[in-house]
């Protein structure tokens, strides 16, 4: 692990929580968290590569030919997103219970 892991699941947070102030959706900030670092991560992978005009379609997701860093910096922001709109999630749902 690096630095780079870190700062990944921070701005993956960052954005979480910038797009759950304007619609109190934890689960919208997490899929566009997601999906940027899957492009992100898809991207760097293509450029390592060689460049999309050499992929085949799905080269470039081939997760497990990945560096570990790669993959972690692909799966740690990941985890971090889901983990706390879970979390939030069921904490709500809990306190109206209550």
């Amino acid at each position: 692990m690096n630095i780079s892991n870190f700062e990944h699941v921070f701005y993956a947070l960052l954005i979480q929580v910038i797009v759950w102030l304007p619609t109190r959706n934890w689960w919208a900030g997490a899929m566009l968290a997601v999906g940027l670092f899957i492009g992100r991560e898809h991207a760097q992978r293509e450029l390592n590569i060689g460049g999309a005009s050499k992929l085949s379609p799905w080269e470039a997701f081939d997760v497990w030919n990945w560096s570990v860093d790669a993959q972690l910096d692909l799966f740690l922001p990941i985890a971090a997103v889901v983990l706390l709109a879970w979390i939030v999630g069921y904490l709500s749902r809990r306190a109206s219970l209550l």
